[in-house]
């Protein structure tokens, strides 16, 4: 007898475990706990921190960078380079700047 009792403990102790876990999983989804005002100033502080650091990242670009985004001394003209012609550019300004109608059909090949 002794022996059939301890070969049902096991499976008692299992299924005992396996209802408490379904029960504490229910009572807590049903009671859950109000959310830590430390995890929330949590968040505020790492917020803080990170646009700190972001602020650091874009001045020190700015830095680095800044003359790249200064105006120019003298506007360049709206013609082409010194050294080339109209013709000699593959494409023409038209092309470049087709506009917001649809675009023309391509050009029906022959085989």
């Amino acid at each position: 007898m002794g022996d059939v009792l301890l070969a049902l403990t096991i499976p008692v102790l299992v299924f005992g475990g396996g209802i408490y876990a379904a029960c504490d999983c229910w009572w807590r989804r049903r009671h859950p706990a109000p959310p830590s005002p430390y995890t929330h100033r949590a968040a505020r502080l790492a917020e803080q921190e990170m646009l700190l650091l972001a602020e650091e990242i874009i001045d020190d670009a700015h830095a680095a960078l800044g003359s790249l985004y200064e105006a120019p001394a003298a506007p360049r003209p709206g013609g082409p380079p010194a050294g080339l012609k109209p013709e000699a550019s593959r494409w023409s300004r038209r092309d470049a700047t087709p506009g917001r109608g649809p675009s023309r059909p391509a050009a029906a090949r022959r085989r």
